[in-house]
Parts: C-alpha cells; sequence; structure tokens
C-alpha cells in the first residue's frame, strides 16, 4: 500500500477509542493523531520509492514474495543490518516510526511457534502463524504490540494479583476459541494499528497459565476499548516537527473478546512464556537502536545547523567541536553495538531464522537509553539558550514587534532571522517541549528498562570463558569445583581458530545520495 491507502485502510475499522476524555468518531479524520499517522504512512511510502526499495523491502524466504522489509522474518545478518538501516532511515524522517515493533514481534512468535511444535511433536503452530504471517504480508497490515501488561502490585505473580484484570488472561475455551480479558498498558500506536498482536510480557508459572496467550485481535474487535493520548504535538504553532510527526500510546483494555483459534498462537504453554518474552526483547532493542539513531541524526543535523545560524563554525571553534564530537560518538557508538549484533546474529534451531546476538543488543539498548540525556544536554550547548527563551511564534506576525525582534535577534548576517527561529524551535520541539521529554522517557524505558537490560547482558555474556582465559594464563584455578557459577556461561566462535564468519547470506544495500538543497 501507499500511505494514503495505509490511511483509508483505517477507515474499514471503527475502533473504541478515546483521546483526551472524549471518544474519537473517526481515527483518520482525528487531529490528536494525525501526527502518528503520518510517521506509520512514511513506512508504506518509502517502500514505493525507487531509491528506497530495496531496503525498505525484502523477498519472503517461505513464499518468495516482495514484503515491506518491516513485515519480514529474517533469514541473514544481512537482513538484521538491513531491518537496522531501514529503521534509522525513515527514523530520520519521523523521529520514531513505530512500525519495526511489527517486525520484532513476529518473529519473536515465529520462533516461539516452532519452539512449541517441537517439544509437542506437532506442526500445527508453525502452520498456523505462517498462515496468519503470510496473510499480514499479502494485506500489509501494521500490528500494534500489546505486550506490557497493568501489571499491578508488581511484588506478585499474575495469578497473586487482587485485580486479575492486571494481566490479560484467558476466560473461557470452547471449540471455536477462546476469550480473554485484562489490561495492556503501553501499546505504541494503538488507535491507528490494523490489529493487535497480545503477548506475554514476563516468564510466567505453572499458576499462571491462563496468563501465558498470544494472539491476533483486530483493533474493533467487540470488547476492546483503547484510551490514547495524543501524538506529538499537534496544532501547536512551535512543534515544527512533532506537529507532523508522532506517536500516540494507548493504554488497552479486553474484555471478554472472543478470538477464534486460528488467530490463538499458544494459550497455557507458560513454559515458552519467558522465551517469547526474552526474544522479542532481544529483536525490539535491536529495532530501537536504529530509531534512535535515527534520532541522533535529527540532533547532530539540527545541532550544526544552529551553530551556524548563531555565527560560529563548529570546526573551528574547539568547544563546539568538542560536543559535536560527543553527539557523534554517542549516536554511532550504541549504533556500532546494533551492527555487531547483526553481524554476530546466530540461526534459531527451531525457527531457522536469525537472531541479534543478545548481548550486542543489550548493550547498545542501555547505551542509548542512559546517554538520551546526554545527547540532549549537548544540543542544548551548542544551541545556546535562545531555544527555549524565544518568543512564541505569534509575535513572527505582529506588526509592533516582529520588525525589531528580527534585527536584533539576529545572529550570522547570511542567515536570515526566520531561518535562525525555525532551527531553534525545531531543537526545543525536539529536547526542551513534552516532545522532548517524551523521547527521553521512550528511550529510557521503550523495551524495558535499564535494569532488563543489565540482566540479560549477563546473563548471556561469556564470563565463564574469561574466567578459564585468567586460570589457564595463571596455570591453576581457584577451585576444582565444576558447578561454579562463574564459569557456567560460556560462548565459542566469536574469536576462535577457525576465525570469523558471518552466519547467512549478507546482502547490506547502499542508500542512494540524498538530493542537494538549493
Amino acid at each position: 500500500m501507499t500511505g494514503r491507502e495505509y490511511e483509508e485502510s483505517l477507515r474499514n475499522y471503527t475502533p473504541k477509542v478515546f483521546v483526551d476524555g472524549r471518544k474519537v468518531d473517526s481515527v483518520v479524520d482525528e487531529p490528536a493523531l494525525r501526527p502518528g499517522i503520518n510517521a506509520v504512512g512514511l513506512t508504506y511510502d518509502y517502500a514505493l520509492r525507487p531509491e528506497y526499495t530495496p531496503i525498505m523491502t525484502a523477498t519472503q524466504n517461505s513464499t518468495g514474495e516482495t514484503v515491506n522489509r518491516l513485515l519480514h522474518i529474517n533469514t541473514s545478518s544481512g537482513d538484521l543490518l538491513n531491518k537496522l538501516e531501514a529503521v534509522r532511515l525513515v527514523c530520520q524522517e519521523t523521529g520514531c516510526a513505530q512500525r519495526y515493533l511489527t517486525h520484532d514481534a513476529l518473529n519473536a512468535i515465529h520462533q516461539v511457534s516452532a519452539r512449541i511444535d517441537d517439544a509437542k511433536g506437532t506442526t500445527e503452530h508453525r502452520e498456523k502463524f505462517a498462515a496468519y504471517l503470510h496473510d499480514v504480508q499479502k494485506r500489509d497490515l501494521t500490528l500494534g504490540i500489546a505486550m506490557t501488561d497493568a501489571k499491578g502490585d508488581r511484588s506478585k505473580r499474575p495469578h497473586e494479583q487482587g485485580n486479575i484484570d492486571t494481566y490479560v488472561h484467558v476466560t473461557h475455551r470452547d471449540g471455536r476459541g477462546i476469550r480473554i480479558s485484562g489490561t495492556k498498558a503501553i501499546v505504541t500506536g494503538a488507535p491507528y494499528m490494523h490489529e493487535f498482536l497480545v503477548m506475554p510480557c514476563r516468564n510466567m508459572g505453572k499458576e499462571d497459565a491462563d496468563f501465558a496467550v498470544c494472539c491476533a485481535v483486530p483493533v474493533d474487535a467487540e470488547g476492546v476499548t483503547i484510551v490514547a493520548r495524543p501524538a506529538g504535538r499537534p496544532g501547536e504553532k512551535a512543534a515544527l516537527f512533532s506537529n507532523k510527526y508522532g506517536q500516540s500510546t494507548g493504554v488497552v483494555i479486553f474484555e471478554n473478546v472472543f478470538v477464534p483459534w486460528d488467530k490463538v498462537f499458544y494459550a497455557g504453554e507458560w513454559e515458552h512464556s519467558g522465551y517469547m518474552t526474552y526474544n522479542y526483547a532481544t529483536h525490539h532493542r535491536h529495532s530501537c537502536i536504529g530509531a534512535r539513531a535515527g534520532f541522533g541524526d535529527l540532533l547532530i543535523g539540527a545541532g550544526a545547523l544552529m551553530c551556524e545560524a548563531n555565527g560560529f563554525n563548529p570546526g573551528e571553534e574547539h568547544h563546539l567541536r568538542d560536543q559535536m564530537v560527543e553527539l557523534i560518538k554517542i549516536t554511532e557508538g550504541f549504533y556500532a553495538c546494533g551492527v555487531a549484533a547483526s553481524v554476530y546474529a546466530t540461526q534459531d534451531t527451531a525457527a531457522q531464522s536469525f537472531v541479534p546476538d543478545h548481548v550486542f543488543s543489550n548493550i547498545g539498548k542501555l547505551l542509548l537509553a542512559t546517554q538520551i540525556y546526554d545527547m540532549h544536554k549537548i544540543a542544548h550547548y551548542v544551541s545556546g539558550g535562545l531555544i527555549v527563551a524565544l518568543p512564541g511564534p505569534d509575535e513572527d506576525h505582529n506588526p509592533e514587534t516582529a520588525a525589531k525582534l528580527s534585527d536584533v535577534l539576529r545572529a550570522n548576517p547570511e542567515i536570515p532571522y526566520d531561518k535562525r527561529i525555525e532551527t531553534a524551535r525545531f531543537i526545543e520541539d525536539l529536547t526542551a517541549s513534552y516532545q522532548g521529554g517524551w523521547y527521553s522517557v521512550i528511550s529510557l524505558h521503550g523495551g524495558g528498562s535499564p535494569e532488563a537490560m543489565k540482566r540479560e547482558i549477563y546473563r548471556n555474556y561469556p564470563i565463564g570463558s574469561k574466567v578459564k582465559l585468567v586460570e589457564r594464563l595463571l596455570d591453576r584455578g581457584l577451585t576444582n569445583d565444576p558447578n561454579r557459577a562463574i564459569t557456567q556461561n560460556t560462548q565459542p566462535g566469536k574469536c576462535c581458530s577457525q576465525g570469523c564468519t558471518i552466519p547467512g547470506t549478507p546482502v547490506m544495500v547502499d542508500l542512494p545520495e540524498l538530493p542537494s538543497q538549493k
């Protein structure tokens, strides 16, 4: 589809949506949601632009069909590299294009479906998900990921909650399907999705079997209510960026929602919930790296423009150059972790698809999560205080003030006043507004908290290999206990006698040169 066709396809759905305390009659025509629809629409249009088609589309291995990159099951490390570049590309334009979550969930469910079949000695889970995947690809859908439950009392497991609806759970089963109830608290782009993929958000125990459910639900299914916030800052005159592009998030309430068996990927297989959660997190954190690199590109470009508008060449002003290099280092540093995670990808044994390296994916996401505030600070440093001290946009057209302001607030004589203040307001929008605060929080907590990433890094890092290295050099070990905790996690292959090889067949696509601005 084109972006316009994506918008029109939303008219085929009638979700029950509330924004700012009022019911939305038409998602497509709702100004508060327009920036989010624009952002997702770009992922459709870019797939059709000849210069971007090679990176924004892929050939699906199971069908041979050309599909949007963000609906593709990765079959090589090259696929992961191209996905990373595709996400960075669309987020350079939109700040956050949101649709990459669809990719991350499809890849995780593909893996767990194969794993369940192998455990049971069946093929039904693979076949059911494959049928759903091919339908999603054929119709070119965008799926909302309903994963993060409301959770209730965080010290208690799902089955222990005083209010059971703080987690989504199965309430009924029969020959036609299941019914689910509960609440998902943070669903990206919820109002303008086609369907929701309901997924567990944590490892489950046997007592939590009813909460171990993964299924697909149309956004307008009976019993679904979406309580959302506006996307970006629609209608605000100073919001030069987020007036066009933004992201809504929604609380999605499921009340006795019917799901037919062909849309239920598992229900009750609690043993596989942890596997699902961890693998989705890895795919998603890998994608987040590309997304925030695109946001970093916006800050780098805007910071350089602001220096120029202020009359400085950062290459000659050492303190500005140092700050710009720091911003570049941060952005490309966590992005390099995404590249490494792609190159060191592993093939899932059951599903035969490729998964980014857990350690590098989590390190990259941890770096961007904790350094997003440094990125904002650097943008503020190189821009000066004008970004939050400017009079409002209405003064630009006030006959009593406009002429004087344009005269005294001009800096570089070659840069018109209006160009300087547009750049300043752009940086304010990205870093010092409601939208800027949103970018900070979503970078810190999106895809899991920093603590979750630290846990995954330690859980997957081959500390045991490093311990054995030192013990070999010392020609002795501290103890002969073969069950020592610190020696259990080893990982061959990253520095081995055979040398390094990239798994799968990498096919990197070069991006075209951007047209010069005149």
